[in-house]
């Protein structure tokens, strides 16, 4: 599965299938929490909440592509990420675009 965050491929024909996305929402566990918060004193790379963000969006990532594939897509086009803040210690990351077939 090809994914740009172009509305185009080049060399390639596009017939537009749809818009497709995947989701996940992420929360701090609390040994997560303490740690990280004890991190913010010394200033640094908060490394555990990176790493939740990435898997949460490799997590997104797969959802989407699952959307795009069972539409019979070759490529989802125009792809965007967003995140937000859902409760008091939870994060929803969501991923986006247009699933795409190569005439």
């Amino acid at each position: 599965m090809i994914l740009v965050n172009t509305d185009y491929i080049p060399g390639k024909e596009l017939e537009v299938l749809g818009l497709v996305n995947g989701s996940t929402v992420q929360s701090k566990n609390i040994a997560r929490d303490i740690s990280q918060g004890l991190k913010t004193l010394v200033g640094g790379e908060l490394k555990a909440y990176t790493q939740m963000m990435n898997e949460a969006r490799a997590l997104a990532i797969k959802r989407m592509v699952a959307e795009a594939e069972a539409l019979g897509a070759d490529a989802v086009v125009n792809v965007r990420y967003a995140s937000s803040a859902v409760m008091q210690g939870a994060a929803e990351v969501m991923v986006y675009g247009t699933a795409v077939k190569f005439k």
